[in-house]
């Protein structure tokens, strides 16, 4: 072989492995964002801002959102979600499910009763007894409706269903269940949907 023939398989050999290395790269490139992505559409994480689902869940603490869960099936009662504010979708919420699509929900000013049942809620920041609702309801929800309150029911009446400017929940506004508190870690705990206390609630 010639010295010319030498310097071009050498050139050759360079461009080759040249771009074998560009097509490993982009690869890896593609392949790693089609992985966030497909996590991105069954996870995310989430940070609360202010106390209306105190005593579960603070300020601050960041949660992981199971998107995937509602493939599958629809919100059951006692689940946190998150969710998009109807009156403006950009905002996420988070509240705690107190009625699925056609239950009746009852409130007065001491309790909460879905389907003629009043329910024993040791989630709530409020003393038995105390009143933890300033409006009154009676309420059946329609096909596509949730009925969603903060843990903590005072500060959480101008954010939650009891409000008119929230109101009920679409389905398609919600994100996801809340599973978990991973952050901080000292407050590292999953998050209860309390299926002893809302499997009483009789079918509509």
């Amino acid at each position: 072989m010639s010295r010319h023939e030498d310097y071009a398989y050498e050139d050759e050999q360079g461009e080759h492995t040249g771009a074998r290395l560009l097509r490993e790269v982009l690869e890896v490139a593609i392949l790693t964002l089609l992985f966030f992505g497909v996590v991105r559409l069954l996870v995310q994480n989430y940070r609360v801002d202010g106390p209306s689902m105190q005593r579960t869940l603070y300020t601050n603490e960041y949660i992981l959102v199971d998107k995937a869960t509602y493939y599958f099936h629809s919100p059951e009662r006692g689940d946190v979600i998150v969710f998009q504010a109807p009156s403006n979708p950009s905002q996420l919420s988070i509240k705690r499910v107190i009625a699925v699509p056609g239950d009746t929900i009852t409130l007065t000013a001491t309790t909460v009763s879905v389907n003629n049942y009043t329910l024993n809620e040791p989630y709530i920041s409020t003393l038995k007894g105390d009143s933890q609702n300033p409006v009154i309801v009676n309420q059946k929800l329609g096909d596509d409706q949730y009925y969603v309150m903060g843990d903590d029911r005072i500060p959480s009446a101008g954010s939650d269903s009891r409000s008119p400017t929230i109101g009920t929940i679409p389905r398609p506004y919600i994100v996801g269940k809340a599973v978990l508190v991973f952050w901080p870690l000292s407050a590292f705990h999953f998050i209860s949907s309390y299926d002893e206390i809302f499997s009483k609630v009789p079918n509509p």
